[in-house]
């Protein structure tokens, strides 16, 4: 496994991470979620080995991510990788091989051709959906112990993005590969990843398995049949209210079952459970940290 252990980094004179701990485990999918410029890109760097700490280690199975032979165990996926004018698929296989020697070439092809791609054409020609595509193909036909993944679905269409998560679906199931991918696609991410992250105030804020997360609140849909005051719903543990008129949408933290009593209890017309997502889960959660005004 990858272990983090009091990561701290700075970039520019200004700290961007501090007291970093995480641990990325085999043949399990960790979302890396946070608001833009929390750190996520960072942390990935420091992990790859394109940056190194200024405190604190990275471990990958046990040794320093600072030795070369661990960092082959991981293959880094950033959001815009960079090449040439003339770099093709083909090209870019060659180069990434002197780096993965072992690099499995009709893994390689077998997803060029499900993704549709021509590895003979210049990658320049290709947009960027596809760049990302090609850049999958060569990641999975290095079949890393590790995978890490920047933006994985920036610029994928639904279909390309079904193809995306059955193809590392697959190496995790197939292969034990680890996976740890940050996107603010969150939706993607709920029904992808095992596990989450949450970066905030330059450390990992909160971590655990995603539908449990979600569980912890629950939202429900009232009508009364006179208005109301919000007060009423003093002394829950509520999250959101959005009141219109006789109606009201409210986010409550707790069991969904505790909470339906308590509402019940105070004589609407109509309580509807409905559902609540990752995605909104995040949003309350970063609003309550002060980030929505």
């Amino acid at each position: 496994m990858i272990e983090l252990k009091y990561i701290s980094h700075s970039l520019g004179g200004k700290q961007v991470l501090n007291d970093v701990n995480l641990t990325l485990k085999e043949g399990g999918v960790m979302g890396l979620v946070g608001i833009n410029g929390a750190g996520k890109s960072t942390l990935l760097r420091l992990i790859s080995g394109v940056y190194v700490p200024d405190a604190g280690e990275a471990l990958c199975d046990g040794v320093s991510l600072t030795d070369a032979e661990a960092r082959k165990r991981l293959f880094f996926l950033p959001d815009d990788p960079y090449y040439t004018g003339s770099t093709t698929g083909k090209s870019l296989c060659r180069l990434y091989r002197v780096f993965y020697p072992n690099m499995d070439m009709e893994i390689f092809q077998k997803y060029l051709n499900e993704f549709g791609l021509d590895g003979k054409k210049p990658i320049r020609t290709f947009s960027k959906g596809m760049r990302r595509q090609l850049y999958v193909a060569l990641a999975l036909s290095v079949r890393p112990k590790y995978l890490l993944l920047d933006e994985a679905f920036d610029g994928l269409d639904p279909l390309a993005r079904l193809g995306f998560k059955r193809a590392i679906n697959r190496a995790v199931e197939e292969d034990g590969t680890g996976v740890l991918i940050s996107s603010h696609s969150l939706r993607e991410l709920e029904d992808f990843c095992d596990c989450y992250a949450l970066i905030d105030n330059k450390t990992v804020a909160d971590s655990g398995d995603i539908s449990e997360h979600v569980n912890r609140f629950c939202k429900f849909q009232l009508a009364f049949l006179e208005e109301f005051d919000e007060s009423v719903f003093d002394g829950l543990p509520t999250v959101s209210i959005e009141k219109s008129g006789r109606f009201v949408r409210i986010v409550l933290q707790g069991k969904s079952e505790e909470m339906k009593e308590k509402l019940e209890a105070l004589r609407p017309v109509i309580v509807e459970e409905m559902p609540m997502d990752f995605e909104e889960m995040f949003i309350h959660e970063v609003g309550e940290r002060g980030y929505l005004k």
